[in-house]
């Protein structure tokens, strides 16, 4: 199971897309509402969540999202039950993963990068504490994965393909969706 964080203000491409190619995986992956049962994006789409936080069921979970965007990521990071979930993941040594903003912002404000290489938007390497900024669209580093944002959507959302299902499932989706990885 895979938990899409979702709070008022979050990037859709960021949360949307990774939670596209999880479900074509046969992934079975839900959004999470923080915010509300219809949570709107930065960009003012409104989403229908699946189920509400309070009724997240973590004992179950493989793997959290963070999705990026602001006030989202702001948001996410805000919440103590968003937070709390995603240590009891950390420390379960479950997946992590994180683009744009929320690998700064929430990974890098909880201190779970240090000695970590990873990445984030451009110009918020800074509130990664600890880690090792990497200039790429997305980095794994045992299980905590970060990309820098909506142009690493994709990327990113192979790459949690690839944490749950394999590399040879990952590429089997990026072929299918005419996404051409490394390229």
């Amino acid at each position: 199971m895979v938990y899409v964080l979702l709070a008022e203000g979050f990037e859709e491409v960021e949360a949307l897309t990774p939670l596209d190619l999880l479900r074509r995986a046969g992934v079975e992956a839900k959004l999470v509402g923080v915010t509300g049962d219809i949570v709107r994006g930065a960009h003012g789409v409104g989403i229908q969540t699946d189920l509400p936080i309070d009724q997240a069921d973590w004992s179950q979970v493989d793997m959290v999202v963070l999705p990026g965007g602001m006030p989202g990521t702001k948001n996410l990071y805000a919440d103590a039950r968003v937070t709390d979930a995603v240590r009891a993941c950390y420390e379960a040594d479950k997946y992590v993963a994180a683009i744009c903003a929320a690998p700064s912002i929430i990974l890098g404000g909880m201190g779970l990068l240090k000695g970590r290489k990873a990445t984030c938007y451009p110009g918020m390497e800074d509130g990664m504490i600890g880690a090792t900024p990497l200039q790429r669209t997305c980095v794994v580093d045992g299980h905590i994965i970060t990309a820098c944002g909506v142009g690493g959507a994709l990327d990113f959302g192979c790459a949690l393909v690839s944490a749950l299902c394999g590399e040879e499932k990952a590429r089997r989706i990026a072929t299918e969706v005419v996404h051409h990885v490394g390229r």
